[in-house]
């Protein structure tokens, strides 16, 4: 039995730029402010001119991120009242850079009922989509899109724009970050300050659509990258709220952090703490189960852990739930983004390496109302990498960081060689019938 592959691919494209701030040390930022003032006005009429000419179509408020990236300069300019808006617009424009997101690679998505279902026609389901996108200096951010499952399980995707944009970000107060996080109540007030900044809020514009938006790097703790989002549609008494793990890389060290949204728009980034937050790819259940919140996650890089809590913050104790048993997963295996419910148990897809780094994604189902019991495993692969997805920046890799199900489909959007994404799609009695017991 193998996933039907669908024809539909999300490929890497270097248009997508957003604009960043060009910072530069104050010797440096004034030197070239200097250079600007002593511009004429003709000159700096034919520069912004120019500028505008070549470049305001690429971005959405094009004058607006000038005019933001002129004000944080301002402060080393000695008199600003002489200035005309025009040279102040071309200051702006010296200290800005254009960012291509996803030059590099456009991968590793995982995808959730979109919050809002309105237009949809009978037996639809909107979604939202997270992906990872990889640029210049390998620099990972999360974009997102939106998109349409039929009732037959066929996949488009709407609302797509040429623009990118990045939030505005607020760091939490100390205050703020003890109401709201209970699991620093017991820190000290260095660990608090250490993590403070890794704990923000960010929002995008309201003229913004889904597939604009862009989580970029916004703390130290991930100077580097935003890695391997897995968004869940999290449902408590009838409350929803999104969540997603991923990971947040500095350079030198990663740490599992958290998002939570309502609506794709505002979102809260925080910490998770407690001594089995120290590695990649956990996953949230989309509920919880007998009073507790429950995450998939690895702690050594080869085996599939589950852990249970009280505090979606805080995690202190993880059981081992499946080692490496098949021929294609020998050397390690992992979650593909977390557990959806049936009425036969939990189905968690998952990644298993195996001979020369081969990934494929295969399937195990676990108890309801026990989920560190597995009930079902399968006796093949459910997708592996065919000879056109072998290519790319990894390699044989089939990865993925969630799915769905829709009426009688689980929709599986997966990375093909940690560059670009294809979608595949698998009756769910036809898998249900396929777990043999354990």
């Amino acid at each position: 039995m193998r996933a039907e592959k669908l024809n539909l691919f999300l490929r890497p494209d270097p248009k997508k730029v957003v604009l960043l701030f060009f910072k530069m040390n104050k010797g440096r930022s004034i030197r070239i402010l200097e250079r600007i003032q002593s511009l004429s006005e003709t000159e700096v009429e034919k520069s912004v001119e120019k500028i505008f000419d070549e470049f305001s179509l690429r971005h959405k408020n094009f004058e607006a991120k000038l005019q933001l990236h002129y004000k944080k300069v301002k402060k080393y300019i000695r008199s600003t009242e002489s200035l005309s808006e025009r040279k102040k617009m071309l200051i702006g424009a010296y200290f800005s850079k254009e960012y291509s997101i996803e030059s590099a690679a456009l991968f590793n998505p995982s995808i959730v009922p979109h919050p809002d279902q309105s237009g949809t026609a009978k037996g639809e389901l909107k979604f939202v989509m997270s992906l990872r996108a990889t640029g210049e200096g390998h620099v990972s951010s999360i974009e997102f899109r939106e998109g349409i499952v039929s009732a037959e399980g066929d996949v488009k995707f709407i609302n797509e724009s040429i623009y990118k944009t990045l939030a505005d970000k607020k760091v939490y107060s100390m205050k703020k970050l003890k109401n709201k996080k209970s699991a620093v109540s017991n820190l000290s007030k260095n660990e608090l300050n250490k993590i403070r900044k890794a704990n923000y809020t960010c929002s995008f514009e309201d003229d913004s659509v889904i597939s604009e938006r862009v989580l970029f790097p916004n703390s130290k703790a991930e100077l580097m990258g935003l890695e391997d989002a897995r968004f869940v549609k999290f449902v408590n008494n009838g409350d929803v709220k999104y969540y997603a793990t991923y990971t947040a890389y500095n350079g030198k060290t990663f740490r599992t952090q958290i998002i939570e949204t309502n609506d794709f728009k505002n979102f809260d980034i925080g910490t998770l703490h407690g001594k089995m937050i120290k590695d990649k790819g956990m996953a949230i259940f989309p509920r919880k189960v007998n009073g507790k919140y429950f995450i998939t996650s690895r702690q050594d890089g080869e085996n599939i852990y589950i852990m249970k809590s009280e505090d979606l913050f805080r995690w202190k104790k993880a059981e081992t739930l499946l080692t490496p048993s098949r021929w294609w997963g020998f050397i390690q295996i992992g979650n593909c983004g977390s557990p959806i419910e049936t009425e036969k148990g939990w189905v968690l897809f998952t990644h298993e390496v195996g001979p020369l780094r081969n990934y494929v994604i295969s399937a195990i189902l676990l108890d309801l109302e026990n989920p560190y019991k597995i009930i079902g495993k399968l006796n093949e692969p459910l997708i592996e990498p065919s000879d056109d997805e072998r290519e790319g920046y990894v390699p044989n890799v089939v990865y993925s960081c969630g799915s769905l199900l829709h009426n009688n489909n689980f929709i599986i959007p997966y990375a093909m060689s940690d560059s670009a994404c294809g979608f595949a799609r698998i009756d769910k009695n036809k898998l249900l019938n396929k777990f043999s017991e354990i």
